[in-house]
């Protein structure tokens, strides 16, 4: 499976979960409910996974924490945010930079139409 079939997977379990849910709940809810949504549909998914970094000789163990990676192909960051800024695109991007991921999702679980809440970001570039 690729990252698009992935991804499209990803966005519809993400739109029932908002749908049963609505906007307003905690970021981990939504994350729970689509880790459960995912693997129903037999995807392997890892969950509040730590991540590290090498900067030169320097290991920096648990750098950061991904919300969801999908396949070990498609990174996924849950939010439940008024709106997303720069700051969640930048985050996303170097998560993908980091760990050499070609794909990652931005989802916003508070907006009002889940499409609305739903940003691409492929080898770099926002789409």
């Amino acid at each position: 499976m690729n990252e698009n079939e992935i991804s499209a997977i990803v966005v519809d379990a993400g739109l029932k979960v908002h749908r049963a849910l609505g906007a307003g709940l905690y970021e981990t809810v939504y994350e729970q409910c689509l880790e459960y949504e995912l693997k129903n549909r037999g995807l392997l998914v890892e969950r509040q996974k730590f991540l590290s970094i090498q900067y030169k000789d320097l290991k920096v163990e648990n750098a950061f924490k991904v919300d969801l990676i999908i396949e070990n192909k498609v990174v996924v960051e849950i939010k439940a945010q008024e709106a997303l800024d720069n700051f969640h695109n930048a985050q996303l991007l170097n998560y993908l930079k980091l760990e050499n991921y070609r794909l990652g999702l931005l989802l916003n679980f508070n907006s009002k139409l889940f499409k609305t809440g739903i940003q691409r970001v492929i080898n770099g570039y926002i789409k």
